[in-house]
């Protein structure tokens, strides 16, 4: 397969683009603003050179943007997978989160990625759109986990976790070969690790302390966010936490 991917100088992306060629794909990349600078016509011949046979959008890309390339995948009649996030929904109502559930996220980011979905789907209706959590990797930078807690401890000198969040987490190498899966199989899908077991996100750090040898880490349980952030049956495609870090 020859498998168009977005946003390779993210964080996500290069991860997928190595579980693609491990497993004897080729991978195409494709920077999205490249396709605004050139303009609808000149962007589909563009694209049609490439000669991709599925399209993985995990660039942070617009509604618009991420519409017009759905629609030229649907065009072509290819398989197309987007990234999108737990955080389109609202800590209120709680979770776990189900596919069905209204996306009340109030912030510009949930909001963004919920209209995102929208226009996807309205392009390609037989997209896969898959919602994901907190990733968390022993060595990507950008929007990873471990990456973000090292940064708090060295900022604030302690790791504030709440004993009152659930959080909806994956380690990257098992959402990328969840995507591969995922890539042509039409709908919204959850992906999230922590969907059965439930860790509390003062559980989750101080095992990740643990297993990524973060003995710096000084962390400091609290209650004072609580929200049960877990997509329900995001376990469907991903094995649990404690495939990696034991027993809870």
């Amino acid at each position: 397969m020859r498998l168009l991917i977005t946003g390779l100088s993210g964080t996500l992306a290069p991860v997928l683009a190595s579980a693609a060629r491990a497993r004897g794909h080729r991978v195409l990349g494709l920077d999205h603003r490249l396709l605004r600078s050139l303009g609808p016509t000149a962007a589909a011949r563009y694209l049609d050179a490439q000669l991709p046979d599925a399209v993985a959008h995990l660039a942070m890309a617009n509604a618009q943007a991420s519409g017009e390339l759905a629609a030229w995948a649907a065009r072509r009649r290819l398989p197309f997978v987007m990234t999108s996030t737990a955080m389109v929904f609202h800590h209120e109502p709680d979770g776990p989160h189900a596919v069905g559930d209204a996306r009340n996220a109030v912030d510009d980011y949930g909001r963004g990625k919920a209209a995102t979905e929208d226009a996807v789907v309205a392009a390609h209706p037989s997209a896969s759109i898959v919602r994901i959590g907190w990733q968390i990797d022993p060595e990507a930078t950008g929007n990873n986990m471990l990456r973000a807690l090292d940064g708090w401890q060295a900022e604030q000198g302690e790791v504030a976790a709440s004993t009152a969040w659930i959080p909806a987490c994956s380690y990257m190498a098992d959402t990328a070969r969840a995507l591969l899966r995922l890539v042509d199989q039409p709908g919204v899908h959850h992906v999230d690790s922590n969907a059965d077991e439930g860790w509390t996100f003062a559980e989750l750090v101080a095992r990740l302390a643990r297993a990524h040898q973060r003995s710096a880490w000084r962390v400091r349980p609290h209650d004072g966010y609580r929200h049960d952030q877990r997509l329900a049956g995001g376990g469907r495609w991903v094995p649990p936490l404690s495939a990696v870090l034991g027993p809870r």
